[in-house]
């Protein structure tokens, strides 16, 4: 394979995507004849910063492959760690990155994304002293003492637990509809009544913990689709601090903490498996992801690996959320199912939801299928390729994989693809790291539970 010059060579290649260009195998391959040294930083909230440190070609004849390269590795930063400003250390690239992160720019979608979720407006900027790394990393969840709540908002239904010293005396799910309800209203009397209840099966509250899809930032909503119909300006008046207010006007000044639901499904792994330093991914409705580093703790990290590329094909499918090409929610989710199955002979029922398509590939997978095995062979083999560039990025001991794709058979067959890859393609880490599944252990402890455990007690 060859892109801007650069000539790949991959040995794995998906049956159904024939053209996927691992984004590693090209990032590597770009590396062997890039000599120019230059420095990245994207700066995220309370200073906190991603460097990294590469090279380019910095020559004419190769500064398509070098912006092209650039714009990946920023893209990456951006959607992995967050960041409303990038610094770079190179006046050419520094052009090119101003061009990009701009209102009408290619890279509008995520400009006008980064600025929205860090409250503040995105920059480019030119420097010879690019920021050095700096984290932050929060100690969250493993607190089992006391009488805890634990809240988890989805987008069909909202669990809640009691738990008293590590054990769950009440639980419940109610289904809502939060995504197509523009009253804020509705969802902040549903997250009492869910707390409300939960506090009438224990003597005391002494803690409550939230999980939600969205990003937060020091408990605070800052994009969430839990809460898409709400027009933006009762956004910013009555959503960000939605999970703080129920809490507080329920029980007054009681410890409580949010976090992505991603984090606390890799939390609820961590607890399961008795270990840290663990990636969750969820491939259901989109790719969803988080992360528990070795010390136990949640990074801050936006984990929105759904935004981040894993293919360098120029043909690529484009997101229609984004705008942009190549991004893993193509790939490891509903919507890749959906994409490989006509091109596996597979004819889909075009009226019905992507919840239903990828039901339809399931009951064929269960009745052995070769057309639908073909289609998680394939995802699994671009799922191998691209776990090996999640744990550059990482450095995990586990990936905890969940979600609607990787049920049944079709999971079992994508986790054995995936396999294969690793170890064939990338045997230098083979041992680094285990890819496991939900067990009983896990789905005992439970999303809500985990959540309860994420404030510390008084």
């Amino acid at each position: 394979m060859e892109r801007f010059g650069i000539s790949v060579q991959v040995r794995n290649i998906p049956d159904l995507d024939p053209d996927f260009l691992p984004i590693l195998k090209f990032n590597r391959a770009f590396l062997a004849t890039a000599k120019k040294p230059i420095a990245i930083a994207v700066e995220r909230a309370d200073g906190q910063a991603a460097a990294c440190r590469t090279f380019i070609h910095g020559t004419p004849e190769m500064a398509e492959a070098d912006r092209y390269y650039m714009d990946r590795l920023v893209k990456t930063a951006l959607w992995m760690q967050g960041g409303w400003k990038i610094y770079v250390d190179d006046p050419g690239i520094y052009e090119y990155l101003s061009g990009v992160y701009c209102k009408g720019g290619a890279r509008e979608f995520d400009w006008d994304f980064m600025a929205n979720v860090f409250e503040r407006p995105f920059a480019v900027e030119l420097t010879d002293k690019v920021p050095e790394t700096k984290d932050a990393p929060k100690t969250m969840g493993g607190h089992l003492e006391g009488c805890r709540i634990g809240f988890d908002a989805g987008g069909s239904d909202r669990k809640v637990s009691a738990v008293i010293d590590g054990k769950t005396v009440f639980s419940e799910e109610v289904v809502w509809f939060p995504k197509v309800t523009p009253d804020p209203d509705y969802h902040y009397d549903g997250i009492v009544s869910a707390l409300k209840t939960a506090a009438s099966h224990m003597p005391r509250v002494d803690a409550v913990g939230v999980s939600s899809a969205g990003i937060y930032i020091n408990d605070r909503a800052m994009v969430a689709s839990l809460f898409l119909k709400v027009p933006k300006d009762l956004y910013e008046e009555k959503v960000k601090d939605i999970y703080i207010r129920a809490v507080r006007d329920t029980f007054g000044d009681v410890p409580y903490a949010v976090a992505n639901d991603g984090d606390v499904s890799a939390l609820a792994g961590a607890m399961s498996i008795k270990d840290n330093n663990i990636l969750g991914i969820a491939m259901g409705t989109s790719e969803a992801a988080g992360y528990i580093n070795e010390d136990g703790c949640i990074t801050g990290w936006l984990n929105e690996l759904a935004f981040v590329p894993v293919d360098a094909n120029p043909g690529a499918m484009r997101d229609e959320w984004s705008g942009d090409i190549g991004c893993g929610v193509k790939y490891f989710c509903q919507d890749g199912v959906i994409k490989l199955a006509p091109r596996a002979g597979i004819e889909l029922d075009e009226s019905a939801s992507p919840a239903e398509k990828l039901k339809a590939v399931q009951a064929l997978m269960e009745a052995n299928d070769p057309r639908a095995a073909r289609i998680y062979d394939s995802i699994g083999c671009c799922l191998g390729h691209t776990l090996a560039y999640y744990y550059e990025q990482y450095g995990f001991r586990y990936v905890l994989l969940l979600g609607r794709v990787m049920s049944g058979k079709g999971g079992d067959l994508l986790l054995g693809s995936c396999r294969h890859v690793l170890e064939n393609e990338y045997p230098e880490y083979a041992g680094k790291f285990k890819l496991t599944l939900p067990d009983e252990e896990f789905r005992r402890v439970g999303q809500s539970m985990a959540a309860a455990s994420l404030p510390a007690g008084r």
